[in-house]
């Protein structure tokens, strides 16, 4: 672990814990031995289609969705991973990415840009901080941008999705990528074509992937003795991972991988070629591949080696070849995910590693690209035809039934039919696409390559100048929407290729369900645009896709059953805003999701149980621009029960007669002539409550229910006061407490445990009655043996000690600024506030707070302590250690040693390490 010295002679500004010798200077060599930790982090895309939000997914409890809940467990401890003592406090935080080549999905960037900005900054700062390490060479490299199967995609959609992950990069990290991960690492000689194209200088592929290898001609690289040019068969995995490799293109391995014949087939080519050994031409274009080390990766993933630091280092040290060469990298590649979500804690094991146990072995962290401008290239390999690491069938788990994936019994018949339907549609959105585009864009295929940046940002003022650079002539704005519907639609036929459709053992899965959504929606923009309709038609291909399950049969009742049904038009989104205003003052202007909702006229009334709201409304989705006016009317009868109507806006006086017409028929407090009224105006068509979207069903459910939540807790709260004595007399003989009055103690220390959180969060009321009411509450509860069910609370208090954290190191511009009188009082509230977390077991979560005081550490509180230090060795006259600490400029002059020592203990009750700080001034 880290060690910091306490003696006397030490008394000097240390580096914080997250820095050790091995991180202070860059690496400006990649010799001895080089070990790379390459991270996959993928998650594949959630949104709905409709509303580009990911909607509430109860399986992922309690997170709002999957993506959330892999953030918390994966993505947010690698941004900062704790190195603990054998106190198990936090000694260190190291930014993993900092460390550990990795590739990022750009759609799960794009959702951690959105939802968690504090881990993506960490991410972009990480890949800053490599290239400075690593001269000039960042730990990210690109992704294909959806994950889509390479080698299954037509040339075009190749090109798109490389180029689109190469903006999507370049924009984030502002440099361009100097490798690129492969979805499932899937690969062909066109794929390999494409990216040395779009300048891609190396890739990362499982060893199972090449075929054959040996020394580049000429070369005298590693001590290898360049003149033996003979090829070595790897095909069973056994290339030496420790080296990069050189794949030339050349024409006649485009022309077997075309054939589906391995380098080693004879009866194609020939035995000639099979045994060439000359050298390729000089300008044969090349990339260079890394090959992972496969059982170790496998290990990572499967076994146990990811449970100490030490047992990781073993593991990789097994690989290290004694053959004496300048430099070997021992490479290990895995799902990012490992980190943290499929191995807990884990994240903890590659801090304690990548800053303290390689170094310690003399081993140099770096990456592909730093190694690789190190170390060239000095062997040739060729590949198999078309691979994949997950699949030793080719690429047959994303697309036949191989049996890769399988499991319980279930059959993979249907991954051909739905790969061929797919396609089916892909190709006949290509003319549709084509024919139209050219209408309104001057190269619609180039608009659509460079249409990333507009995913990218969707500002009017971007749209604005793509459209401007790409349109044929000045387009109206009819004309604008159908440019952008169309581009949509190339757009969702791109995501419904997304690889995680195929990877598993069902269509009807939530994966599979996903890309048949995106289907659905370019069908609909094709259909928008155009007025084909070519629905009908695929939904009888997807009638010949097999499902396992027996209340579907086919990938078209999918289709019918969970596609269809979550499709939203314009009316809904109109239905959603209706029917949430009765519960939500909206503004004049509000952002729903994609869309923005202008209230050009609104007016509500109360009657008895019954509420009506009637209003005009514009939506405008932000994707397509497209744009209507519409009329609504939502009825609340009191309850579960709507009634909501919408049309189309026909003008202000035929508005504004409905509008008298039916608050008109609201005076006569009949709920049943008001909706008679408004089938009258509107027709048959209406939305009820289950017509919103999940999020916004859920919340006015919630409203709802708080009223009998309300009278339940009151109920429950009588019942415990009026037999509290009788609880408390059972407690006393050890009697086991009824049920009914066990649980009308917790429901109503609960109630007043969240009401007193609440209040404390809001300061309506005096701060320090409230958390005193907490604290008596936790001790009430413990004498009757309660265990409360209050998440809200252990949340509140999780946010009160970081806001309360954060006012006392923020005060002023520094901890010069902090009275000792009122610092004492801050921190003792901290502590309480802890404290009482603990007495109510709410396992609160201070990871937050821990980051808060330890970024502070180093800035703010060890100044504070040199400086008091330094005025003691002033006052004893030891002109050697003043003269050392001129450096710091009197910090901490005006604080005693008692607030100083307070400031550090609070650390201890964090969880920090802080003893050495401790100890100093403890002598």
């Amino acid at each position: 672990m880290i060690s910091l010295s306490t003696t006397q002679s030490d008394v000097l500004p240390l580096p914080s814990p997250t820095v050790t010798a091995a991180t202070q200077t860059s690496v400006t060599a990649a010799t001895g031995v080089c070990v790379t930790v390459h991270g996959h982090f993928y998650q594949p895309p959630r949104e709905n289609p409709y509303l580009d939000a990911i909607e509430r997914q109860a399986s992922a409890s309690p997170a709002h969705d999957w993506n959330e809940r892999i953030d918390i467990e994966c993505y947010r401890p690698n941004a900062f991973a704790r190195i603990l003592n054998d106190r198990g406090e936090v000694a260190g935080i190291v930014n993993n990415y900092e460390y550990m080549s990795f590739n990022i999905g750009p759609t799960l960037m794009s959702w951690l840009e959105r939802y968690d900005a504090e881990v993506y900054q960490r991410i972009l700062e990480a890949d800053r901080k490599s290239c400075q390490r690593l001269n000039g060479h960042g730990n990210a490299i690109a992704q294909v941008y959806n994950h889509i199967i390479m080698p299954l995609a037509n040339e075009r959609d190749k090109y798109t999705q490389i180029r689109w992950g190469i903006a999507d990069f370049r924009s984030r990290f502002g440099r361009d990528p100097e490798g690129m991960w492969l979805a499932e690492t899937a690969v062909d000689y066109a794929t390999l074509e494409v990216l040395v194209a779009e300048g891609i200088r190396f890739i990362v592929l499982a060893p199972s992937q090449a075929e054959r290898c040996r020394p580049l001609i000429g070369q005298n690289h590693e001590g290898e003795h360049g003149q033996n040019s003979e090829w070595h068969e790897v095909g069973g995995g056994q290339i030496d991972p420790t080296r990069p490799y050189r794949c030339y293109l050349k024409p006649e391995m485009r022309l077997m991988a075309d054939h589906q014949l391995s380098p080693l087939s004879t009866h194609y080519f020939g035995r000639q070629h099979s045994q060439n050994s000359e050298a390729p031409p000089a300008n044969t274009p090349y990339i260079d591949i890394f090959f992972y080390d496969g059982p170790i990766s496998r290990d990572m993933g499967f076994n146990d080696v990811l449970s100490s630091s030490h047992h990781l280092a073993g593991r990789l040290g097994q690989a290290v070849r004694g053959d004496h060469r300048p430099a070997q990298l021992i490479c290990v590649a895995t799902d990012g995910e490992t980190f943290g979500h499929h191995k807990n804690s884990t994240e903890k094991c590659l801090a304690y590693a990548f800053t303290e146990e390689f170094p310690r072995r003399g081993w140099t962290v770096t990456n592909f690209a730093h190694y690789l401008s190190q170390n060239p290239s000095a062997w040739e390999v060729e590949l198999k035809p078309v691979t994949a690491w997950s699949c030793s069938h080719g690429v047959d788990r994303w697309q036949d039934d191989c049996g890769c994936g399988g499991g319980g019994g279930w059959h993979l018949k249907w991954r051909r039919p739905l790969r061929d339907t797919l396609n089916w549609l892909r190709d006949r959105l290509i003319p549709i696409y084509e024919e139209a585009g050219r209408k309104l864009l001057s190269d619609p295929w180039k608009a659509r390559d460079e249409y990333i940046e507009v995913i990218r940002d969707r500002s009017a003022t971007n749209v604005d100048s793509f459209l401007q650079r790409h349109q044929v002539r000045e387009l109206d704005d009819a004309e604008q929407v159908d440019a952008l519907r169309l581009l949509e639609m190339q757009r969702h036929a791109l995501l419904m290729f997304t690889s995680c459709g195929w990877f598993f053992e069902e269509i009807s899965r939530p994966e599979g369900v996903q890309i048949l959504r995106y289907a659905a929606r370019a069908l609909e923009l094709a259909a928008e645009v155009t007025g084909v309709q070519l629905e009908k038609d695929f939904v009888a291909q997807l009638a010949l896709v097999p499902s396992n399950v027996e209340c579907f049969k086919t990938g078209a009742e999918v289709y019918r059953q969970l596609v269809v049904t979550a499709q939203i038009s314009l009316r809904q989104v109109a239905a959603h805003y209706a029917i949430s205003s009765l519960f939500a003052k909206f503004s004049r202007e509000e952002r729903l999701y994609c869309y923005q909702a202008e209230q050009e006229d609104f007016q509500i009334q109360r009657m008895g149980s019954m509420t009506l709201a009637v209003g005009q409304l514009q939506l405008t989705s932000e994707i397509t621009r497209e744009t209507e006016v519409f009329v609504f009317a939502a009825l609340h009868l009191g309850g579960w029960d709507f009634h909501c109507c919408i049309q189309p806006f026909g003008s202000r006086r035929s508005y504004t007669m409905l509008k008298e017409r039916l608050f008109g028929v609201m005076q006569e407090a009949s709920a049943s002539h008001a909706i008679l009224e408004m089938v009258r105006l509107f027709g048959d068509q209406s939305f009820s409550l289950r017509d919103l979207f999940a999020e916004e069903r859920h919340r006015i459910v919630q409203l709802l229910s708080q009223e009998n939540l309300t009278r339940l807790d009151q109920l429950y709260t009588q019942v415990y006061r009026e037999n509290y004595g009788v609880i408390m007399a059972f407690h006393r003989d050890d009697l086991q407490v009824p049920v009914e009055l066990q649980v009308a103690a917790e429901v109503a220390l609960g109630h007043r445990c969240l009401t007193a959180a609440k209040a404390l969060e809001l300061e309506t009321e005096d701060a320090e009655a409230l958390l005193a009411e907490i604290e008596a509450i936790a001790t009430e509860s413990g004498h009757l043996r309660c265990r409360l069910n209050v998440p809200e609370v252990k949340e509140i208090l999780e946010r009160l000690v970081w806001r309360s954290l954060d006012t006392l190191l923020q005060a002023g511009s520094g901890m010069d600024d902090r009275s000792p009188v009122n610092l004492e009082a801050d921190i003792r509230t901290i502590e309480r506030l802890i404290a009482v977390g603990d007495r109510l077991s709410l396992g609160l979560c201070l990871d937050r707070s821990q980051e808060l005081y330890f970024n502070s550490l180093y800035s703010q509180i060890v100044p504070l302590c040199l400086g008091w230090l330094q005025l003691q060795e002033v006052s004893a006259g030891d002109s050697v250690v003043a003269a050392v600490a001129l450096g710091i400029a009197g910090s901490g002059a005006g604080w005693d040693l008692p607030s100083i020592r307070q400031l550090l203990e609070l650390g201890q009750t964090l969880g920090v390490d802080v003893e050495c700080w401790l100890n100093q001034l403890s002598k």
